[in-house]
């Protein structure tokens, strides 16, 4: 009868320790949504609920637009309650009068687009966003600071000779500047960075940037199927655009008898190097006798 009370008494003091703990796991989750805003300071940016610029980006040193996100509180939907004023220095003064933004349509919903009226190079620009009268975010830069060239358009690619053995191929890629990039009368200078990898691979493999509209790319396996890329950025700067659309290269099939060439081609070597092996050894040998039999 002792023994069936002491097992109805540890029952009863387990359900409550198990009911106490549930009272502390809103502050055990507390505690870990603090930690977590810690490691990810996104979140606790996010949280305020203050729209705030994500971008300012210029495709081709002729106009540029700047975006936004958008406040998570519903008073913040009503349109028109988010406005961007900007002003720039003439100069070496800055003018008094902040100027709204010109245009909230062409670049979209939560942005402003300056066309090239309102576009000017070497010329510092500053922004700031308001709501309700008040500055919640602001930034200052020049236009060729926030240069990011659209894609490289009409990539192609031709082949270039295949090796002697019959296993590897060069081909040459080329590809048309963006369309809206004056790169003709060099208003702006792009270099391009091409990238390329098996389609069966995850790392792409980088080549040097050029500035021509045309790069060889060696040593490609005939067996093998390949994805190119190719992307921009104004010349001395540091921020690529948008990769272009991948083009898809496909080469001819390696021959049966390339691939037993790949394969015996070591044989080869070894055979030969056996062969002259001996023969060393063999003339060392007559050598050697021909010495004893003299003396």
């Amino acid at each position: 009868m002792d023994l069936w009370k002491l097992l109805l008494t540890l029952a009863v003091a387990g359900s409550s320790d198990a009911l106490s703990g549930s009272d502390d796991t809103p502050a055990i989750l507390g505690r870990a949504s603090q930690s977590l805003q810690r490691v990810n300071p996104d979140l606790e940016t996010n949280s305020s609920g203050k729209p705030k610029f994500t971008k300012c980006r210029s495709p081709e040193l002729e106009t540029f637009s700047c975006h936004w996100t958008d406040g998570v509180h519903h008073s913040l939907k009503s349109p028109g309650f988010v406005q961007l004023f900007y002003n720039r220095r003439s100069t070496q003064e800055w003018t008094q009068e902040w100027k709204e933004c010109p245009d909230y349509v062409s670049a979209g919903e939560n942005s402003c687009y300056f066309n090239s009226s309102y576009t000017s190079i070497w010329i510092p620009y500053c922004i700031k966003l308001t709501s309700n009268g008040g500055t919640v975010d602001q930034k200052c830069f020049s236009v060729e600071e926030i240069v990011q060239p659209d894609p490289p358009i009409g990539l192609n690619w031709t082949l270039l000779n295949i090796s002697l053995t019959g296993i590897h191929a060069d081909i040459q890629v080329r590809w048309e500047p963006p369309p809206n990039a004056d790169v003709q009368k060099g208003w702006i200078v792009l270099e391009y960075e091409l990238q390329y990898k098996e389609i069966n691979e995850t790392q792409w493999r980088m080549m040097d940037p050029v500035l021509s509209t045309s790069v060889p790319v060696y040593s490609l396996r005939l067996d093998k199927e390949y994805e190119v890329r190719v992307r921009s950025r104004q010349r001395n700067s540091e921020k690529y655009g948008e990769f272009s659309e991948v083009l898809y290269v496909t080469l001819p099939q390696m021959s049966p008898l390339a691939c037993e060439e790949d394969f015996q081609f070591p044989w080869v070597l070894i055979i030969v190097f056996g062969i002259f092996g001996l023969t060393v050894i063999l003339f060392l040998f007559i050598f050697s006798k021909q010495q004893r039999k003299e003396s």
